[in-house]
């Protein structure tokens, strides 16, 4: 599990502290399926929801050491990634998360900036496609349109 922010650069604070920035919380499964969330904090009360709900008792959880991790060793077995200079400190790692991230920045530069409204559809794109990145994506638009119940127009 990691959080991150998206956003351009803007002047003044950087960081955390930057505004005009969305936070998103990831959820990178075993299986190599991620799931995101926008939120508005990087509070445990904000995120625990989504480790309650997305999540088994008595998983495995890889973080970094926020403090609204700490929590989480209740829930299952719990491993603080520590980092030096960028690198873990130790075998372990949250590599796939942080390559899910990179994929979706990658990603979505390209549009130049994001209506805030419309920026949870674009991400969840984003995650579908890595989802399915193994997959023949035409192929399996093809198969969903295909299920799409057809609309039966009224008549007046």
């Amino acid at each position: 599990m990691d959080v991150t922010m998206f956003g351009g650069r803007r002047p003044g604070k950087r960081g955390w502290g930057a505004s005009g920035k969305t936070i998103i919380f990831g959820i990178y499964q075993r299986n190599g399926e991620v799931l995101t969330f926008p939120i508005s904090s990087r509070a445990r009360v904000t995120m625990m929801p989504y480790i309650t709900r997305y999540t088994k008792t008595g998983s495995l959880y890889y973080t970094d050491d926020w403090f609204a991790y700490t929590s989480l060793p209740i829930r299952g077995n719990h491993v603080v990634v520590l980092k030096e200079k960028g690198i873990p400190k130790s075998r372990d790692h949250k590599n796939g998360i942080e390559g899910f991230w990179s994929f979706a920045k990658h990603w979505l530069y390209q549009y130049r900036g994001i209506n805030q409204t419309y920026f949870p559809l674009y991400l969840k794109e984003v995650e579908w496609r890595f989802n399915h990145r193994n997959e023949n994506l035409v192929i399996l638009l093809r198969r969903l349109l295909n299920q799409q119940i057809p609309i039966v127009k009224e008549q007046i």
